[in-house]
Order: C-alpha cells, then structure tokens, then sequence
C-alpha cells in the first residue's frame, strides 16, 4: 500500500510524526508532499490573520500540486481543514482520509473563546470544520468520546468516524524510568484552557514540601505569575529533551480541565509518559477511561478539583511501590493498545478498508 501523506500541517506535531512512522512501521509506503505554513508559530492562538496570507498561498500550491508518486490513498494531516479541497482535487478520485484532531469551531470558540458563537468568524469556522468532514472518505479521530462529538457536530454519520489511538514517538519516548530518589511532579503542555493549569497551580500550593516542574508556555502564561514558590517553570524546551525530564520525575500530570474539549482526548503528554513508564495522574473522564484504569495503570482525579489532585500526588510521592507498580502497568497499557506497532496495525486496516470501499 502507498500513502500520500499531504497539505499544510504541522510536521513535527507528535500526530502526524507518529502516524507517519507507524504507517512506515507496519510496511506502507508513505510519501509526504507538504507545504510549510507553521515554522516559527510555536503557538496558534496568537497566529490571527496574519496567517490569513501565507495559508492562501499554501493552498495555491498544494491545488496546483502534480505527484509523481502514484499513491492508493491520501491522508490529510493536521490542522487540515482548509486543505481538503486540494485534496480532493490532488487525489482524482482516489479515497482522501482526513487526520483532523481537533474541531476549529470548538477550538477558537468554545474552548479558548476567542470568538463569541454567533460572530462571522465562528459561523465561518463552523462551516469550515462542517465542509472539511464531509468532504473526506473516511475521518480518523483520537477517542471514541471524540468520534460521537464530531459526529454530532458536523452532522456526519457516524460509521465515516473511525479511532485511532493517539500514541507517541518510540524513537524518543522510551521505557526509561526508575523511582527517583527525590519526588518532583512534571507538566509538559502549551497552557491551553484543557490543560487545567490553574487547577495543577493550586494543587501545588496545597503541597508546599513537594517540588512541581512546569514546562512549557501558551495562552495562559498569566496563571504561572502568582505561582507558589514550589513551582519550577521553564518556559521552553526542545522536545527532544522532555525524555529526560520524564526519566528524572516522581510523577507525570496529564490534563485537568473542565472543559467539554477535556472530558473528551487523552493528550499527547499522557501517552508520553505512558511510553517512558512514568506514573500518570490525569482527569477522570469518559476519554481517559477508554485506555486507563483508576489504580491499575494510573491515578485518575475529577477535572478541576486541586484537592483531590493534591490527595494523589502526595499519595505517591509517600508510596514509592504504588508509583513503581503504576508505572510498569501503565508501560503495559501503553504496550497494548497504543504503541507503535499496535496503531500502525490499526491505521494500515483502516486504509486498506477505505481503499477497498469498505
């Protein structure tokens, strides 16, 4: 089978990195004709329409693309909407399979508010999200708690919703981790409103023995600056070297948000940190319980509550065997149901079934 994995997204987002060498990983050939739109923009809240242009010109070039390659189905990778209409066109006839993430809608207006629902942009976005589902063969989405959301919202029927897994990059995030001879709780993420960091700075100062390590910025940086001395933040740091952070941490902290958008997507840093065997902490939601298991693989806590958040980290920085029990087991988990091999397996049956027209 050969893939042609295409449009404007973004190429180091660990989705498309992971999709793409899973693909690779269970024997398809994949070919990625990509136009570069998102060097530089480190974060999409504060892109506006100053991407109004350079995304326009992308489009362009990818209507006008001409593959050499001779490819059995083409994959949208994220953030895809605006490219699905060159898909089409590029793939003449041939099955397109959107990897679409998230919805814009939900994401600008709902989640981040940044536009109110009735406003020009949001019905916009709304058509956008809506023309784009439609338009693929098949959508590919993260959760089943995702699948029936998207389903509802862009009036697709349900059967054209497939989920995969989000998983991770083995290349980088690897069993690594032994119990540290000091507790520190780690956050990775880009402090966006799913995140819970207001939740997870609260938690921190109900535990003021404990050390936090914060990485990472966003659209809620406003949050760090009353932030209780326990609390490390580093701003920035190169993806590749969040591994190690992962091997040096008491615990990994997931997303505690209470917002629909939450409840809904296992994020990338839990299955990060499934991968290195760090023990996870997370929101208890109908998403986190499709792969996790309260008090087998991880600790789950309801969204937005610090208390009960502080009640878990201090239940395993004083409990180094629990932390070394549900660090192994969440490692199986992630073994199970979301390695690289297991959704390469997955993705592969996917597109074999839509190139077949099943």
């Amino acid at each position: 089978m050969k893939v042609l994995y295409f449009g404007t997204y973004e190429r180091d987002y660990p989705r498309n990195a992971q999709v793409i060498s899973s693909l690779r990983l269970s024997g398809v050939e994949v070919v990625e004709h990509h136009v570069d739109i998102w060097a530089g923009k480190e974060h999409k809240h504060d892109v506006g329409p100053r991407l109004a242009f350079p995304l326009a010109r992308a489009e362009l070039k990818l209507w006008r693309a001409r593959p050499a390659y001779d490819f059995d189905v083409l994959v949208v990778g994220y953030p895809g909407q605006a490219d699905m209409k060159a898909a089409r066109h590029v793939a003449r006839g041939r099955p397109v399979v959107f990897n679409p993430m998230l919805s814009l809608w939900e994401t600008f207006v709902d989640d981040r508010a940044r536009f109110e629902p009735s406003s020009v942009p949001a019905r916009a976005l709304r058509r956008l999200d809506r023309g784009a589902f439609h338009a693929a063969d098949l959508v590919v989405v993260d959760t089943d708690t995702n699948a029936d959301f998207f389903a509802g919202l862009c009036d697709l029927p349900r059967e054209r919703i497939a989920v995969c897994f989000l998983g991770t990059e083995e290349s980088l995030f690897k069993p690594t981790w032994s119990a540290p001879s000091e507790f520190t709780v780690l956050f990775v993420g880009k402090f966006i409103p799913l995140h819970g960091l207001e939740t997870i700075r609260e938690a921190a100062r109900l535990l003021p023995d404990v050390p936090f390590k914060i990485v990472g910025s966003g659209q809620l940086d406003r949050l760090l600056d009353s932030a209780p001395p326990n609390i490390e933040w580093i701003r920035w740091l190169d993806h590749r070297e969040v591994p190690e952070e992962y091997a040096r941490a008491g615990c990994a902290l997931g997303i505690f948000g209470a917002t629909g958008k939450a409840g809904r997507v296992i994020p990338n840093k839990v299955f990060e940190a499934l991968a290195c065997g760090v023990p996870v902490v997370t929101g208890d939601t109908l998403a986190a319980r499709e792969l996790l298991t309260d008090g087998a693989d991880c600790l789950l806590v309801p969204q937005g509550d610090p208390d009960r958040l502080a009640e878990a980290i201090q239940r395993l920085a004083g409990d180094q065997q629990l932390g070394i029990r549900l660090g192994a087991s969440g490692r199986a988990t992630y073994e199970a149901h979301a390695s690289e091999k297991v959704l390469g397996a997955r993705w592969r049956e996917l597109l074999e079934g839509v190139v077949d027209g099943s």
